[in-house]
């Protein structure tokens, strides 16, 4: 929502929250600034009646779809007025039990991230005002872990507020089989943290589909560009599924190995099988699915494919792409 319509929005629901008796459109013409600035006097009567009225109809539906409950009544002099009741428009009284204080309590100690730091102490702290009990320990019998998700890359604000604002997207992505990055334009969907990376889910626009981009490979500043999405935004983002599948987490067949010693040790911990072979190598036999072969390639000369053909194909062919760049 932009800035000037959404305070335009502020301004109206505090005035209808504040009036003793209704309000009439003439009324609220005169008492609220961005009224008065587009259709004050200055401005000229010619066609401004009607433009004002199409406004304040669009601008009272937004503030009853996001939840004010306006009512429509008569005022003295035969006009139609608008008010907002505070009973009516008032939540009812927080009620938490133990485990629910405990959950919100740990979701706001979660986000280390600095925007988000802010927002989510003032929410507990106005929880704690409602009557959120102060001694209860947000983390129960763990209390000795930290939760936390780390954001080090600079990527990650940018394309929060993107992702918020249904805001396209470029930025320069380096793939992990490619030397240079390319340039990326996106509709960003969602965020989500899987096993301690971050990565984005969004439409491709160059590719005209939908992809997955791990933010510490995104390099230089994110771009955000004008217009709406093309593409509509699904209403399940599956990141984690699409990552697993690229991981070959959902692998239902094997593939063998020869990984250097001490080295590859997020292979090892897949391995559902290692044997020393000497002379610095191990072998290991690891779940193979898609995506395997990408992920392969980033432990470079540490890794050797034995089997199957088609995925040491498929590696020495990254690799060689790599190598041209």
């Amino acid at each position: 929502m932009a800035i000037a319509k959404a305070e335009r929005l502020m301004n109206l629901a505090l005035c209808l929250l504040g009036t003793r008796r209704p309000l009439s459109k003439r009324e609220l013409r005169e008492s609220i600034e961005a009224y008065v600035e587009a259709f004050g006097p200055e401005q000229g009567a010619a066609g401004s009646d009607d433009a004002f009225n199409r406004m304040f109809e669009r601008d009272k539906d937004d503030l009853r779809e996001l939840g004010l409950v306006i009512e429509t009544v008569e005022n003295l002099d035969g006009e139609v007025g608008y008010l907002a009741r505070r009973d009516s428009n008032r939540l009812p009284p927080i009620t938490l039990d133990a485990e629910e204080a405990a959950a919100l309590g740990l979701a706001a100690k979660v986000w280390q991230q600095a925007r988000l730091a802010g927002a989510a102490s003032g929410a507990l702290q106005k929880l704690r005002a409602a009557g959120l009990p102060e001694d209860v320990d947000p983390y129960g019998a763990h209390g000795a872990l930290e939760p936390r998700i780390p954001v080090h890359e600079a990527a990650f604000e940018p394309l929060m507020l993107a992702c918020r604002d249904r805001r396209p997207v470029v930025f320069d992505y380096r793939k992990a089989t490619a030397a240079r990055p390319e340039p990326r334009h996106v509709e960003p969907w969602a965020l989500e943290c899987w096993r301690g990376h971050w990565y984005l889910a969004g439409f491709d626009r160059d590719r005209g589909a939908e992809r997955v981009f791990r933010l510490s490979r995104i390099t230089g500043k994110v771009r955000s560009r004008g217009g709406r999405f093309t593409a509509e935004v699904p209403d399940v983002v599956t990141v984690r599924e699409t990552v697993a599948s690229w991981a070959g987490e959902t692998a239902d067949r094997s593939a063998l190995i020869r990984l250097r010693s001490g080295a590859g040790y997020p292979l090892r911990a897949k391995a559902t099988a290692v044997r020393e072979l000497g002379d610095g190598w191990d072998e290991l036999e690891i779940p193979y699915g898609h995506g395997l072969d990408a992920w392969l390639v980033e432990f470079g000369p540490d890794v050797v494919v034995l089997e199957p053909a088609e995925l040491r194909a498929d590696v020495v062919d990254r690799l060689r792409a790599v190598a041209k760049g």
